[in-house]
C-alpha cells in the first residue's frame, strides 16, 4: 500500500477543533474527579500530587488548543500529535495507579477509536501501535492498585495477561470497524455529491433551450430595428453607391440571424410539449438511437406486452438513469442487448438485458453500492468502481422506481428489471 493512499493524503483529512477539545474537557473532567474520590473519600494512598501535575498539564494544553490555535479544523498530523499526548498521558497516570490492574485502562484505546473514525488509517495503525506498547509497559512496570496492600489482594498472572488481551482485542475491532465506517460512509458522501453533480449538469442541458428561446425572444426587436434602419440607408444611398453591396450583404445577415432565432424559438415551443408528456416506448427508441453511432452491437426494443401505453413526464433523472443501465449492457453484451416493456393497468416494467457474462458473483450482493470493483477475468479491463449503477439506481429510485438485478435470464446474461406503479409515473 502506498503512502500516499495509507495517510490518504489526497483527502486532506481534518479533525474537528471543538470535537477535540470537547473529547479532552470530558477527559480531564473524569480524572480530576476519579483520583479525588479515591484519595479523599475512599482514603486510599496513590501519589495524588504527581497525578495532579500530569493532569494539569493536560489542562494546560487543552486551554492552548482552545484559545491559541484559531483553526476550525485541525490536519491529520496535528491531530495526531495531540491524541498520541493524550494517551502517553493516560499511560503515566495509569502507571502510577496500579497499571493495567485499573479498572480504567480500557480507556487507552479511545485515541485510536478517535483516530478510526476521523483521520487515516496511517495515523490510526500509529496510535495503535503506541497503545499497545503502553499497554505492555503498564502490565510489567507499575506501581499497586491503590488500596491493594490494605485489603490484602493480589491479582493472579492469568487474570492480568487475559485484561491485556482482551484490551488489544477491543482495540483491534473497534479501529478496524472505526475505520470501515469512516471509509463506508466517506464513499457513499462522495457517490451522493457526484449524483448531486451528475443532476446538476443534467438540469443546466435541459434549461439551454429555455435559455435559447428566451435571447430569441429578446434579440427580435433589435435585430428588426437594425434591419429597418440598414433599408432606409439604402434607400437614401440608392442602388448605385459603392456601399450598396455592403447594405445588401448587412440586410441578408439580419435576416440570416432572425431566421436561426425563430428556428430556436420554435424547436423549444416542440421540445417543451416532448419533454412534458412522451411515452415510454419513445423515450427508449430515443435513447437506443443515441448509441447507434457508437456501437455495432444489435439493440432491441420489444413492446409486444405493452399493453397499457401511458404518457410519462420526461426528466433528466428517468432519461440518466435508463441511458446508464442501457451503457452498461452494451458495454459487457457479446452482440445482443434487449430492452422489454411490459405494461398492465397496474404496473410498468422495463427489462434491460444482454448476452454478456453477466454480473461478477463477487459484487453480485453489493449491485448499487458506490465504488465496487469485480476481481474476475470476464469483467477485466471492463469493470468500473460501480458507480454509474449506484447514480442511475438512486436517480430511478427517486422516481419511485424499483430495481432488481438478474443473472443468466432471457439472454443468460445480465439483466436489470425497472419497475413502477401506474400511479408513480404516469401524468
Amino acid at each position: 500500500m502506498k503512502l500516499s493512499t495509507l495517510f490518504r493524503l489526497e483527502e486532506n483529512l481534518h479533525l474537528d477543533r471543538k470535537t477535540l477539545i470537547n473529547l479532552r474537557w470530558i477527559a480531564i473532567v473524569g480524572q480530576l474527579f476519579a483520583i479525588n474520590f479515591v484519595y479523599h473519600y475512599l482514603n486510599l494512598e496513590f501519589p495524588i500530587i504527581e497525578t495532579h501535575i500530569i493532569i494539569l498539564v493536560g489542562l494546560i494544553t487543552n486551554l492552548y488548543l482552545q484559545f491559541k490555535i484559531k483553526i476550525n479544523q485541525l490536519k491529520d498530523f496535528y491531530s495526531a500529535l495531540f491524541l498520541i499526548y493524550d494517551l502517553i498521558q493516560l499511560s503515566i497516570l495509569l502507571y502510577l495507579t496500579g497499571g493495567i490492574t485499573n479498572p480504567f485502562a480500557i480507556l487507552l484505546i479511545v485515541p485510536s477509536i478517535v483516530s478510526s473514525t476521523f483521520l487515516s488509517m496511517g495515523t490510526t495503525i500509529i496510535l495503535g501501535g503506541i497503545t499497545i506498547l503502553s499497554l505492555f509497559v503498564i502490565t510489567n512496570f507499575y506501581q499497586l492498585l491503590p488500596g491493594i496492600e490494605k485489603f490484602g489482594f493480589t491479582f493472579p498472572e492469568y487474570y492480568i495477561l487475559g485484561t491485556l488481551v482482551s484490551i488489544i482485542i477491543g482495540l483491534v475491532f473497534l479501529s478496524y470497524f472505526g475505520i470501515r465506517f469512516s471509509g463506508e460512509s466517506k464513499k457513499r458522501s462522495d457517490a451522493l455529491d457526484k449524483l448531486q453533480e451528475v443532476m446538476a449538469k443534467e438540469y443546466q442541458l435541459e434549461s439551454l433551450g429555455g435559455l435559447a428561446a428566451a435571447a430569441a425572444h429578446s434579440l427580435g426587436t433589435p435585430l428588426a430595428t437594425i434591419s429597418v434602419v440598414i433599408k432606409e440607408l439604402k434607400n437614401e444611398i440608392g442602388d448605385n453607391s459603392k456601399h450598396s453591396k455592403d447594405l445588401d450583404l448587412l440586410i441578408s445577415q439580419t435576416k440570416r440571424c432572425s431566421d436561426i432565432l425563430k428556428q430556436i424559438s420554435k424547436k423549444e415551443i416542440k421540445d417543451d410539449q416532448f419533454i412534458n408528456k412522451i411515452k415510454i416506448e419513445d423515450l427508449l427508441d430515443e435513447i437506443i438511437r443515441s448509441f447507434v453511432d457508437t456501437t455495432d452491437k444489435a439493440i432491441k426494443l420489444i413492446n409486444d406486452k405493452d399493453k397499457n401505453k401511458i404518457d410519462i413526464k420526461r426528466s433528466p433523472e428517468l432519461v440518466y438513469g435508463l441511458k446508464n443501465f442501457i451503457d452498461n449492457s452494451i458495454k459487457f453484451a457479446k452482440s445482443q442487448i434487449n430492452i422489454e416493456i411490459s405494461s398492465n393497468n397496474q404496473n410498468l416494467s422495463i427489462l434491460i438485458s444482454d448476452d454478456g457474462p453477466g454480473f461478477p458473483d463477487d459484487v453480485f450482493n453489493s449491485l448499487g453500492d458506490p465504488y465496487l470493483k469485480s476481481k474476475t477475468v470476464e469483467s477485466e479491463g471492463k469493470s468500473g468502481l460501480g458507480l454509474g449503477v449506484f447514480l442511475s439506481k438512486n436517480l430511478l429510485e427517486k422516481k419511485k422506481a424499483k430495481i432488481n438485478f438478474n443473472n443468466k435470464k432471457n439472454l443468460n446474461g445480465a439483466s436489470v428489471e425497472i419497475f413502477w406503479k401506474l400511479k408513480d409515473i404516469q401524468i
